[in-house]
């Protein structure tokens, strides 16, 4: 999906955070990445989760429930979780949660 597919975003951030080992393991030139990730997961491009969690927040976006995004990024994964009553939206590794 490119960022250009859908026009706007499918549900609200809130407040995005970012994980104390995410920062320490992108420097501070990546960290612009996360605006291209949280776009892509904000507008239901849900990266590399299996077709099963997919479906869910496919679901997920209209029920209110918890929203999960994983990508790949300089060999690093990366996960976006929006809470089910979407106040924070935190960007993590996969060890931290």
């Amino acid at each position: 999906m490119s960022l250009n597919t859908i026009s706007a975003p499918l549900f609200p951030l809130g407040q995005v955070v970012m994980t104390q080992g995410i920062n320490s393991k992108l420097d501070a030139s990546n960290h612009g990445v996360f605006s291209t990730l949280l776009i892509l997961h904000s507008r239901g491009d849900w990266g590399n989760v299996c077709d099963e969690d997919k479906a869910a927040n496919d679901e997920a976006v209209n029920s209110g429930r918890r929203l999960m995004s994983a990508y790949m990024f300089d060999g690093i994964i990366i996960w976006i979780i929006t809470e089910a009553d979407r106040r924070v939206t935190t960007i993590l590794l996969p060890s931290e949660y």
